[in-house]
C-alpha cells in the first residue's frame, strides 16, 4: 500500500471509537490531511501528544479508502504543549488552528503551512503578545487567501489616503463618499496599528495603546469572519489585555 511522509501542523481531532482519533491537518506538500491515528488515545501510545493540535509533526503515514493511516509521527515542534501553558497564548494559537483550518481546503496551501508555523512559533517562544501575534496572523491569512484588506487607499475608488472609514464589506478602508452609512471611523492611531501588524513592524505594533488594540482586534475579527462566511468558534475566547 502507498506511504508518504510529510511535515505537518495539527488542526483538530476527533474521538473515533474507544482508543482512535481522526486527526486534520496542514502539511507542508500535500495539503490538508485527515487521517486515523490508531490507539493514539490510550496510555502509552507510541504517538503519544505528538498529534495533538498546534503541534508541529514529522508523519509517515499510507493511503487508505477514505482517511489515511498515520504509521509514525516524530516531533517537529512542541508548540502546542508550550502555548497551552497559558491562556492567552493557547486561545490565540486555537484561533489560528480553527481559521488555517477554514482558510484552506484539501489541496493547501504551502504559504499558509509556513505563516501558520511561524506564527505558532512566536506563540511558544512569547515573542510578542498573544493577542498582536494572533491580528498579525490572521491579516496575513487574509491577504494570502486573496482578501489583503487596505489600510491607505480607498478599497473602492482607489483614491490615495489617508481614510477612516472602515468597511469590512468593502475590503478596507474607502473615501467619504462611498462609505455607507453608519460606518465606523478609525483613527490614525488605530489604521496605523493595523498596518504595522499587516507588514509585520513589531517595534510599531508593540508601541501601540491599549485602546487603538482594542479597537484593531475588532477590525481584524469583523473582517476575518466576513470573508470566512462563518464565525470563528474560538475567537470569542482570545484574552485581548496586554
Amino acid at each position: 500500500m502507498p506511504t508518504y511522509r510529510d511535515e505537518v501542523v495539527v488542526l483538530r481531532t476527533h474521538k473515533l471509537g474507544e482508543a482512535d482519533r481522526i486527526v486534520t491537518m496542514l502539511s507542508r506538500q500535500h495539503g490538508k490531511i485527515r487521517a486515523v491515528a490508531k490507539g493514539v488515545r490510550r496510555t502509552g501510545s507510541r504517538f503519544g501528544s505528538r498529534l495533538e493540535p498546534m503541534m508541529v509533526a514529522d508523519v509517515q503515514c499510507y493511503v487508505g479508502r477514505s482517511l489515511d493511516i498515520v504509521q509514525q509521527a516524530e516531533s517537529a515542534g512542541s508548540y502546542g504543549a508550550e502555548i497551552a501553558d497559558d491562556y492567552a497564548a493557547y486561545t490565540a494559537g486555537s484561533a489560528m488552528v480553527e481559521t488555517a483550518d477554514k482558510v484552506t481546503d484539501d489541496s493547501g496551501s504551502l504559504q499558509q503551512y509556513l505563516l501558520l508555523v511561524g506564527a505558532l512559533r512566536s506563540l511558544s517562544r512569547r515573542e510578542h503578545h498573544p493577542s498582536l501575534t494572533l491580528d498579525s496572523y490572521l491579516l496575513r491569512c487574509l491577504s494570502i487567501a486573496g482578501w489583503a484588506p487596505s489600510f491607505d487607499v480607498c478599497a473602492v475608488t482607489g483614491a490615495p489616503g489617508p481614510h477612516t472609514v472602515f468597511v469590512a464589506q468593502l475590503g478596507g478602508v474607502v473615501a467619504d463618499e462611498v462609505a455607507p452609512p453608519g460606518s465606523p471611523r478609525l483613527d490614525a492611531a488605530t489604521l496605523e496599528l493595523l498596518g504595522a501588524l499587516l507588514e509585520g513592524r513589531w517595534s510599531d505594533a508593540e508601541a501601540a495603546t491599549e485602546r487603538s488594540r482594542a479597537q484593531a482586534s475588532g477590525i481584524v475579527a469583523a473582517y476575518t469572519q466576513f470573508h470566512l462566511e462563518r464565525t470563528l468558534r474560538s475567537l470569542p475566547h482570545v484574552e485581548r489585555t496586554a
